[in-house]
């Protein structure tokens, strides 16, 4: 019985043994089931896409940026040549793997690599700075005695108009002052590259970009490594750099910023393309009817009206002048008023495009000729004149009685004549010696004739109050509210008839002597002749007239009276043998931030030339001159050294006799 009992409990145990080791296989054959339903039907989409992942190759192809293009065209507009100005160019980057670099060696590395990328050019720019500031420090320490000098002569006399002599400065302090500045830069430059290359742990570290291969190629130092990189390259430097703007980074991807590279960056960037395939295994690209291919569009290029021997003039000739007389900054336009076409736009502080990074001040990015905005003052006063003119309230030979100062009503001091306390009143004076003189007294007279509705709407009608729409990012439109709306303040129409209590741009300025030099038409100005885009079409800038703003009359007699301001008149530098210039200065106060106006002054003067018909406009304007008070020493010879070069580079006839000096 026992021994049954024991065979009956063995044959249990048995049973439920082999009842669990049934009940696993069902469990796994049921999570094998479900897996195979999960694979197949439930995550079957997540498979696929994660398969295709590590059998499909994706990758981006870029487009190739634009080029940006200037002319030359010296012998007539049938015989064009074209300048890149911004191309792209294949540079090194320069990349550190700080886990390789043993740290007793870094401070030589660090050494090493500014000895070999950087030591020439911070001394180029230590020798240059330190010439600049001896410079800026002669004329600051100059400018009383000239401005004393100034005083004692009536700005008619012919010593006026004696040209300043040019401060070189002495050798010796420029290598002295070029060493402080060396020293300051290297430290800072090798302490870079020492915070970068002593990373703990870090397997990659960039270093520098725009490296020339060849330079690179030379390196052995452990650590240090370089890859090719496609990047924006401005053959010219500084030269155009405020019409070009420059190409940065928005993260990883290159972006066009300020300038023509802002303003058209979706045309030159063009559209990225792609391409998909499948790889086998061992990552090999297999080529397969499976192939996607989406081709590249590369971006358009750009031709600007810009001629490059005349920017390359104007701009160097304006940088010699801007240090001269230890000014802010200043500004050249050129302008062909027949078309609206820019030749020329410069403006100094300026800056290497290819190097914006080391730029210290960011304002220096803002073109000043459409981005500054200030009070014009005396070459105002032809506008004025020409509404009046136009009008028929006034003509070259009315006259009035000058006092060399007026009340106006509602303001309590009188507004005088900026020669009223060296001459006082000129007395009974007609309309070509109110340019001639620049008599502020005249140029209200002239105002009040036709009144100061009709003078606001002539303002309009040169195109002052609003953006020319030039083809560039950060234009400003100025401002003249003050003499807009239907009550305008006598005293508000007094100031702006001679360029005070609104403001303007330089291109304004320019573009609204241009109708005054060709007949009476506001030109649309522009500065792309031509966009040539990937696929060969060529969208082509054809000239716009906005409006007649005077009548061709009117345009004849204010050339005439011009060119006697700059025959008779505080204009005589800037004649051109051979040729009739017709021109006006301004000399404009700043105002100051807490009311009234300070000391610091701009000067502007505005020509064009020959008078027959007008090849150019170009307006010439010098900041906060240290050495001079009035612009027929600093923007009158400015003009009329880069007239002379344009008239001689366009071959234009003469049209009077050349009298030689006896």
């Amino acid at each position: 019985m026992k021994e049954w009992s024991k065979k009956n409990t063995k044959n249990k145990n048995s049973n439920n043994r082999a009842n669990v080791v049934i009940a696993i296989i069902f469990l796994l054959v049921g999570s094998i089931i479900y897996r195979l339903y999960s694979l197949q039907l439930v995550k079957n989409d997540y498979y696929i896409t994660l398969a295709s992942g590590q059998h499909e190759v994706y990758s981006e192809l870029k487009p190739k940026r634009g080029k940006i293009f200037i002319i030359e065209d010296s012998e007539g507009a049938n015989a064009k040549e074209l300048y890149p100005i911004a191309t792209n160019k294949d540079f090194a980057l320069l990349y550190a793997m700080p886990n390789n670099i043993k740290k007793e060696e870094a401070h030589f590395i660090a050494e090493s690599l500014y000895e070999k990328f950087n030591k020439g050019r911070v001394e180029a720019r230590a020798e240059s700075a330190a010439a600049e500031s001896l410079v800026r420090e002669h004329s600051k320490l100059n400018a009383a005695k000239t401005v004393l000098a100034e005083i004692e002569n009536n700005p008619e006399k012919e010593s006026a108009n004696m040209p300043i002599e040019p401060f070189r400065p002495d050798p010796e302090m420029v290598e002295l002052r070029k060493k402080i500045l060396v020293e300051q830069d290297k430290a800072k430059i090798v302490g870079e590259y020492l915070k970068v290359i002593t990373k703990e742990n870090d397997p990659y570290e960039p270093i520098a970009r725009k490296l020339e291969e060849e330079k690179v190629k030379e390196l052995d130092i452990q650590g240090i490594d370089y890859k090719l990189e496609s990047l924006r390259y401005y053959p010219e430097g500084n030269m155009s750099s405020h019409i070009l703007g420059f190409v940065g980074y928005s993260g990883e991807e290159q972006k066009g910023r300020y300038g023509i590279e802002g303003f058209f960056n979706e045309e030159l960037s063009g559209t990225a393309g792609s391409i998909k395939t499948e790889r086998d295994a061992r990552g090999e690209p297999i080529v397969t009817d499976k192939r996607e291919f989406k081709e590249q569009v590369n971006g358009s290029d750009v031709i600007l009206t810009i001629n490059r021997s005349i920017q390359f003039t104007a701009c160097s000739k304006l940088k010699e002048h801007v240090l001269k007389h230890g000014s802010d900054g200043g500004s050249v336009i050129i302008i062909n008023p027949q078309d609206g076409s820019i030749i020329a736009m410069c403006s100094y502080p300026d800056f290497d495009p290819n190097n914006y990074d080391e730029v210290k001040n960011m304002k220096v990015f803002n073109n000043p000729a459409i981005f500054s905005q200030y009070e014009p003052g005396s070459v105002f006063k032809p506008l004025t004149m020409a509404g009046s003119i136009d009008q028929g309230k006034v003509t070259p030979a009315t006259t009035y009685k000058d006092d060399g100062a007026i009340m106006i009503k509602g303001w309590p001091k009188p507004i005088k004549n900026s020669d009223y306390e060296s001459f006082g009143a000129h007395g009974v004076v007609d309309m070509n010696t109110v340019l001639e003189l620049s008599l502020n007294t005249g140029a209200i007279f002239s105002m009040e004739r036709m009144g100061s509705k009709t003078f606001s709407k002539y303002i309009k009608d040169f195109g002052f109050g609003e953006k020319t729409g030039i083809e560039l990012e950060g234009e400003a439109g100025g401002d003249i509210r003050n003499i807009t709306g239907d009550k305008i303040k006598e005293i508000f129409a007094a100031t702006a008839s001679f360029g005070q209590g609104i403001t303007v741009t330089p291109l304004q300025m320019a573009n609204s002597y241009a109708v005054l030099a060709n007949g009476g038409i506001l030109m649309q100005p522009f500065l792309v002749k031509e966009i040539i885009h990937s696929d060969g079409k060529r969208d082509i800038t054809e000239p716009k007239q906005i409006r007649r703003v005077i009548s061709e009359r009117t345009s004849a007699l204010i050339s005439g009276m011009l060119i006697n301001v700059v025959e008779r008149g505080h204009a005589k530098r800037a004649q051109v043998k051979g040729y009739y210039v017709a021109g006006k200065t301004g000399t404009a106060q700043v105002a100051s931030s807490g009311g009234g106006y300070g000391k610091d002054t701009i000067h502007t003067f505005i020509g064009y030339a020959p008078s027959n018909e007008p090849r150019f406009v170009m307006l010439t304007k010098i900041d906060h001159p240290k050495d001079a008070r009035f612009a027929e020493s600093t923007a009158v010879p400015l003009f009329g050294e880069i007239a002379e070069f344009v008239l001689r580079y366009y071959k234009v006839p003469t049209e009077r006799e050349i009298e030689e000096k006896k």
